[in-house]
């Protein structure tokens, strides 16, 4: 009896654990930590304040290839700046392109907005964690 009674009152604290379902696992990208806080208040981190105004942030040990910000109104997104669909290579350095960021490798467009390619592909932009620290201020981490 007294194991039932332990059961039912460790099951709220089971329950109460989430996982975030963050899925960062490509097998063409590594995963490297690290950590950048983003002041909107400088002039070359502005364009965040705005929806749709993607930035490239390129800060050595930022991701492989720099970090993708974009304010998409109801939030931010972060992506790694790298082709979630190729090998690294000298191409595969994605370009913004309004809303989109495009590989040139093959050619695949992925939307900034949700990280999908607009065509059917293995794997999205691999996204980073974003935290609002204050309304000019976010964290960006893996």
């Amino acid at each position: 009896m007294k194991k039932y009674i332990f059961f039912l009152l460790a099951l709220p604290l089971f329950l109460a654990c989430s996982n975030d379902d963050f899925n960062n696992s490509n097998r063409y990208l590594p995963s490297y930590n690290f950590s950048i806080p983003i002041d909107m208040s400088l002039p070359l981190y502005s364009n965040l304040q705005f929806t749709s105004n993607p930035v490239r942030i390129t800060t050595d040990g930022i991701g492989i290839n720099g970090v993708i910000v974009m304010n998409t109104g109801s939030g931010y997104r972060a992506f790694e700046a790298s082709c979630p669909n190729q090998a690294l290579s000298d191409c595969s350095v994605l370009q913004i392109n309004g809303i989109l960021a495009k590989c040139p490798c093959d050619g695949v467009e992925y939307s900034l907005f949700t990280g999908d390619a607009t065509t059917k592909v293995e794997f999205p932009l691999k996204q980073y964690r974003v935290e609002v620290l204050s309304s000019t201020a976010i964290r960006v981490y893996n």
